[in-house]
């Protein structure tokens, strides 16, 4: 008998405790603002920022309740925003561009690479690369349809060099034709793949380094914070709050002080890559969201933006201009607001 007392009380305050518990996040959410927010990825270290912002209380302190979804293949940060499952999402230039072309309301307000990290990764002690003329003759691997063959095809554009003085290799998920030698550039994202596939090839005693089409003048603007027409109007309040926690987040989290915070909280939803691997890979990023000296982290390169506009004109993967200057917006304006980046450590 003192036995099923016993349990019965263990049973009424394990109830008492999760109402609580279940009361106290209620209360915690009362007043917050619900919106939801949906990258353009998975969740790894190129949303270190995002992730940061949310999982620190820096949207609360701004008064949201933010739902990070990640993003992926099967994910269109557009369509969720126009058919109203999103209020925020994560989008390549190209993407926006695009999706404008077709009548699409989306407008800009924040930049968050001020670098495309997508680049080549290639091995330099077999093949020498000092400059565009030296692509001629080698096997590059682009992602036919992808934004990596928009950049390769713009760059080789601009220096004149002609399509038949390269071979592309069709690029799939696999790695292995860049193992082996097979390919001689290999497109990744610098600061995630090239990490890690660096690593490997140093540990394997093979050298490494990154053909940059941005260093030959190819600036094709990569992952920028979008919203709606019908929010950036009826809901400017919740925006300001939601750009400025989004940068103050990221500030924090590429701040070299706040480094293992930063770096706990990737390895929190990317569990399958290594700590000491994200150390790196949160280095590489700081260097690619890095603004212009005295210019805030989240500034539109608008020059940037026209330029990538132009890109696809010329490609003819957009049948007229956008006018692109129209779709960026400006949600934090005065210098109080700026949020610099700090020096990398």
């Amino acid at each position: 008998m003192r036995q099923k007392v016993l349990w019965l009380c263990l049973i009424a305050a394990s109830v008492l405790a999760a109402f609580s518990l279940d009361g106290c996040g209620k209360k915690a959410d009362k007043g917050l603002e619900k919106v939801t927010y949906r990258l353009k990825w998975l969740f790894n270290i190129s949303v270190v920022g995002d992730l940061y912002t949310d999982v620190h209380g820096i949207f609360a302190e701004r008064g949201l309740r933010v739902t990070i979804k990640e993003g992926g293949p099967e994910r269109d940060a557009i369509k969720e925003l126009e058919l109203g499952h999103a209020q925020y999402g994560v989008a390549s230039a190209d993407q926006v561009i695009r999706a404008v072309s077709k009548g699409a309301p989306v407008v800009v307000i924040a930049q968050l690479f001020q670098a495309n990290p997508l680049q080549w990764i290639y091995r330099p002690d077999k093949t020498r690369i000092e400059g565009p003329d030296d692509l001629k003759g080698k096997t590059i691997g682009i992602t036919y349809g992808g934004n990596d063959e928009t950049i390769m095809r713009a760059l080789l554009s601009k220096y004149k060099i002609m399509n038949n003085e390269v071979t592309f290799f069709s690029v799939r998920y696999d790695y292995t034709p860049f193992y082996e030698g097979e390919v001689d550039l290999w497109p990744i994202y610098q600061n995630a793949e090239g990490v890690v596939i660096g690593e490997k090839l140093r540990k394997a005693g093979e050298q490494v380094s990154f053909f940059n089409p941005d260093t030959f003048g190819i600036r094709f603007v990569a992952n920028s914070v979008i919203t709606t027409e019908h929010i950036w109007k009826e809901r400017p309040g919740t925006t300001q709050n939601f750009v400025r926690a989004l940068l103050q987040g990221w500030r924090e989290a590429l701040d070299p002080a706040n480094r293992e915070k930063a770096v706990a909280t990737v390895h929190q939803f990317d569990k399958d890559t290594p700590m000491n691997i994200v150390r790196k890979q949160l280095a590489a990023t700081r260097m690619l969201m890095k603004p212009p000296p005295g210019t805030a982290i989240g500034k539109i390169d608008v020059e940037a933006w026209k330029q990538t506009e132009r890109i696809m004109l010329g490609q003819k993967l957009i049948a007229a201009p956008v006018s692109v200057e129209r779709i960026l917006r400006r949600c934090i304006k005065s210098r109080s607001d700026f949020i610099r980046l700090p020096n990398p450590e």
